[in-house]
Order: C-alpha cells, then structure tokens, then sequence
C-alpha cells in the first residue's frame, strides 16, 4: 500500500492486486450496495502508472468541492474519471473491475492504515508493489481504449497521453 497526498487536506490510499480470485463476488457487492467499505476497484491492466489515477483522483475532489458529482460516490467518481469517456456506465465497466479480473487496484480517499487493511481483506489476491503497473499494463488495450497514436507516444508518455484526455473529457 502507499498513500498519496493530494492537496493537503486528502489522500488517496492504494494497493495493487494479482491473482485476484473473487473479483465477481467484489463487483457484485458493489452493484448491490452491499460492500462495507467506501472503495474504488479499478482493472489495474489500463493503468501503466500511478500518476493519471491521481489526476483522475484530484479531478474528483473538485467535482465534489463543486457539489457535482456525476456519478453516487467519490469512489466511483474515480473510476469515471479514469476513464476519460463522457459515458458513466461504459466508464465504470471498462475501467472498473469485471467478473473475471484477476488484477486489481483498490484506492481509498482518505484512509487509514487500519481502514486500508480491512480493503485488503476484502481480496482473494496477492498485495504486490505498484513498481508492477509498468510492466503489467495492457499498452495495446490501453492505446485502443484512450485512442493514443503511436505518433503521440513519440513526444509523450503512455501515463502523460491518458491524464491529456482525463484533464480534456469535460472540455470536449
């Protein structure tokens, strides 16, 4: 687990999971509202590093500074955002978790080391280091899914490109 700070006041807790083993009984818990915790489960195999999930981490703290939410919680206002569509179910179900994930990436808004390991208690996996995400990540999903040209590339990073059309969703 490592927590980031965000903007002094929040904090943005995640662990990275492999081998995850009950990701359908996860997403079911969370479609039913029966999940305890307040937590986002994202495919960690779209995330090549940890800093567009903390663009998309801040990006939801001002829609919520704002009053203006687009989707219930802050938790899945993260995975929204992540996403970079403008489309809140299709964003939640690429970018979420889905009944066969077997990689996982829990974050938690403002959680305590206590609070960080019961969501780890929650996962059927093993805890590995975020270092992975780089070598873990799906780049030929990823390009298709945020529409990166290899051109892009060329100038920019992978992590660089996705936090370009995190930061740009709403103004297109």
């Amino acid at each position: 687990m490592k927590v980031f700070d965000l903007d002094g006041e929040n904090s943005l807790s995640v662990s990275l999971f492999t081998d995850v083993t009950n990701s359908k009984e996860l997403l079911n818990s969370i479609l039913d509202g029966s999940l305890k915790l307040e937590v986002s489960f994202l495919n960690a195999l779209l995330i090549p590093d940890v800093f567009p999930l903390l663009a998309a981490a801040q990006k939801a703290l001002i829609s919520k500074s704002r009053d203006s939410l687009s989707t219930r919680t802050l938790h899945s206002e993260l995975v929204f955002n992540y996403s970079g569509s403008k489309h809140i179910t299709e964003s939640l179900k690429r970018c979420g978790i889905s009944e066969t994930a077997t990689y996982i990436l829990a974050a938690r808004f403002n959680a305590s080391p206590l609070e960080m390991g019961e969501v780890s208690k929650l996962i059927n996996g093993k805890e590995i280091d975020l270092e992975e995400l780089k070598t873990q990540a799906n780049q030929a999903h990823i390009l298709k899914h945020y529409k990166i040209t290899i051109q892009e590339l060329g100038i920019s990073s992978l992590g660089d490109a996705i936090v370009c059309r995190i930061a740009a969703r709403d103004a297109l």
